[in-house]
């Protein structure tokens, strides 16, 4: 918007650690542990389902050779002219082993709702096979019932089928049943169960052993970084030299920028102890000087000399409290009613030498950093053109896109300054010309402002003929 114008022995624990003294603070011990938690337990279920549909499939596997045996039975079995039942030989020997653990038999229920075998399978010898806990299923024809149940020796457990079917000939309906031992099948599938856990159970182990080692090398580049910064503090290293991935590289980038400012800041700070000491050593000795020899200026020379110190202290102070407020990021200061509020007043500063400020800045444009350290840096260029212009001053401000900084820009008609004076009058004390009013820390200051909030400032011949200064200072995010 424009106004106006336009080494040691290895351990699990150990190879985990990553220097703090409980690892349950270690990044690398939660992601291992936690790791390891997922991999148990997702393994754990693939055996636990693996085990049931494997002892599934065995149970099926005996379900159809029974029912096999009874779709045979019913198609052999005869009812005789005499309403006897006839019953085949069936093919299979283990029929004919006694006690074999394959068995089948026909009965019928009778009226007090038991079970009465009429044949069976010569492997059953003299014994009838355990009917099933409940008889009420198989009271209607067609009914079919698959249970478990002790076969004739102690030790056998077998897989029985029934169901109840009606034939041709015989008004009433038969039961027929057909057994299988199922001690074979069981052991296969715990043998397979047991193969089956210890598989899952080692690749668990190297699946978190390779976990353990994948942590260790992704964060590997978090240790060195421990260890350059342990470095640094001790005064080992002055700034971090790793080669980091991308996803850590900014955090030593600022690591880098926080050791490089603190260093700046020491340095900074033992330049203005120096320079305080040395301003302050001239004043003290005239003092001094004069106090001994009792002359009558006395009065004079110290109000002067107290005046030069009081300058100096307040200089330097200035400088450390701009430090200071440059480092609080919070502070947002909007550019525009700052450059207006100048402008309006120097214009009536210097309404006898009839200066017109043209000036420019956007309205959404803000400075990160205080209102008075802004006021200072822009009140000092914009007086100071004001004092040499022939009547006309220009300012602006605006982003540098992709800097995080703005560009704040005053120039003059005045005579302008030659090239080799430049960098002279950014010194503390430095004039223009000593015949002017003004203690020469003017531009001083504002070069050490922007210094102070990491921008800079330069000086240059500006289109109006006269000095043009531009001063880099940081802008506060949208």
């Amino acid at each position: 918007m424009r106004k106006r114008a336009d080494k040691g022995s290895w351990s699990l624990s150990r190879f985990i650690r990553t220097g703090n003294k409980s690892s349950r603070h270690s990044l690398a011990g939660r992601l291992i542990w936690l790791a390891a938690a997922w991999i148990v337990a997702a393994l754990v279920g693939m055996g636990a389902i693996l085990t049931t549909v494997l002892h599934g499939w065995a149970i099926r596997q005996l379900d159809e050779a029974d029912t096999s045996t009874i779709n045979e039975l019913a198609a052999r079995t005869e009812i005789g002219a005499d309403g006897v039942v006839q019953t085949p030989e069936l093919m299979d020997p283990q029929a004919h082993t006694i006690f074999s653990g394959k068995y089948w038999q026909v009965a019928e229920l009778t009226p007090a709702g038991k079970i009465s075998p009429i044949a069976r399978s010569k492997s059953l010898w003299d014994q009838d096979l355990a009917p099933p806990p409940d008889l009420r299923p198989l009271k209607s024809v067609g009914a079919l019932m698959r249970y478990d149940a002790h076969g004739p020796l102690k030790e056998q457990r077998l897989r029985v089928e029934a169901q109840t079917v009606t034939l041709p000939g015989r008004a009433q309906p038969l039961i027929l049943m057909a057994s299988i031992d199922r001690r074979r099948a069981d052991s296969d599938v715990a043998r397979t169960a047991t193969l089956t856990w210890i598989v899952l159970g080692l690749m668990s182990a190297v699946v978190v052993a390779a976990v353990v080692v994948q942590v260790r090398v992704g964060l590997r580049p978090l240790f060195r970084l421990e260890r350059e910064i342990a470095d640094a503090r001790k005064g080992k290293i002055q700034r971090l030299a790793g080669d980091y991935p991308k996803e850590i590289a900014p955090l030593a980038e600022e690591l880098n920028a926080l050791l490089d400012h603190n260093r700046e800041v020491v340095e900074r700070q033992r330049s203005h102890v120096g320079n305080l000491a040395h301003a302050l050593k001239t004043p003290i000795a005239v003092m001094l000087s004069e106090a001994e020899h009792g002359g009558p200026g006395l009065s004079e020379v110290v109000r002067r000399q107290t005046e030069a110190m009081r300058a100096h202290v307040e200089h330097h102070l200035r400088r450390a409290r701009a430090a200071a407020r440059a480092q609080n990021l919070g502070e947002r200061t909007a550019v525009e009613p700052v450059l207006d509020e100048l402008a309006s007043l120097l214009e009536r500063v210097f309404q006898d030498k009839g200066v017109t400020i043209d000036w420019r800045a956007p309205e959404d444009l803000e400075f990160r950093g205080e209102r008075q350290d802004l006021q200072e840096v822009a009140g000092n260029i914009l007086e100071n053109a004001c004092k040499w212009c022939r009547g006309r001053v220009w300012a602006s401000a605006e982003p540098a896109p992709g800097t995080g900084t703005f560009r704040l820009t005053v120039e003059d008609d005045g005579p302008g300054l030659p090239e080799d004076r430049r960098e002279e009058v950014l010194k503390r004390g430095a004039r223009l010309d000593e015949s002017a009013p003004g203690s020469g820390l003017g531009l001083s200051i504002v070069d050490e402002l922007a210094r102070a909030y990491g921008g800079r400032v330069e000086l240059g011949r500006s289109a109006l003929g006269g000095l043009k200064v531009e001063v880099r200072l940081p802008a506060a995010e949208a």
